[in-house]
């Protein structure tokens, strides 16, 4: 599966604010938003008047990037939200974040949505006591995901758990960090996912023009 390959702290200062990509340097001062605020490229540091346009298209590619997603696979998330009866903006960011990587990185298992994919991928990861290599899996509520006994002495495992204690989980999310593993209670809550802030109805704006 393409994905992006290049240094996650440009998208950062791209974008203005932290997205947290590198796990827990974001949270210190070496984070290049800290270090650096202002965006990449020979003029990164001039003044940019944004307009309408503008505006919305760097609050989708700002989204998109928090979640390590391809432009098709956003838009093809936002086009089945487009079909439902709820809210579109909600309703898109209710899919992805039943995305399985997203998921294992939400319990505190991977520091980043890189890791919790590439944990996924690397078959660490189980769904219902099944072995489940898919990072788009939907994880749907009362599945339980875990860390297969094999892969639980892993040290960058036990150190994203470490670092998790310390950060609240989302409410929709019941992890046993003893025992690897977590339940998905139920759907996700809008608003507890504002780190970093996300203005979706821009991003239906944008699609919808």
């Amino acid at each position: 599966m393409a994905r992006y390959l290049g240094p996650v702290c440009k998208l950062c200062r791209r974008e203005g604010q932290k997205l947290y990509l590198k796990g827990e340097r974001c949270f210190t001062e070496k984070c290049a938003v800290v270090r650096r605020p202002y965006p990449p490229g020979q003029h990164g540091q001039g003044r940019i008047k944004m307009s309408e346009y503008a505006l919305r298209l760097r609050e989708k590619q700002k989204t998109r990037r928090v979640y390590g997603l391809l432009e098709q696979q956003f838009r093809s998330y936002y086009s089945q939200a487009s079909r439902m009866r709820g809210r579109t903006g909600e309703e898109m960011l209710g899919i992805i974040e039943r995305r399985l990587d997203n998921v294992v990185h939400r319990m505190g298992f991977a520091s980043t949505r890189a890791q919790g994919r590439q944990l996924v991928r690397h078959n660490h990861v189980l769904i219902n006591g099944k072995r489940v290599n898919i990072p788009s899996f939907r994880v749907s509520p009362g599945d339980k995901v875990e860390i297969r006994e094999k892969s639980r002495k892993a040290p960058f495992i036990k150190a994203s758990l470490d670092a998790a204690a310390n950060r609240q989980t989302p409410t929709w999310l019941e992890v046993d960090r003893d025992k690897f593993s977590g339940l998905f209670k139920s759907m996700p809550v809008r608003e507890e996912l504002n780190e970093p802030l996300i203005r979706e109805q821009y991003i239906v704006e944008y699609y919808s023009r």
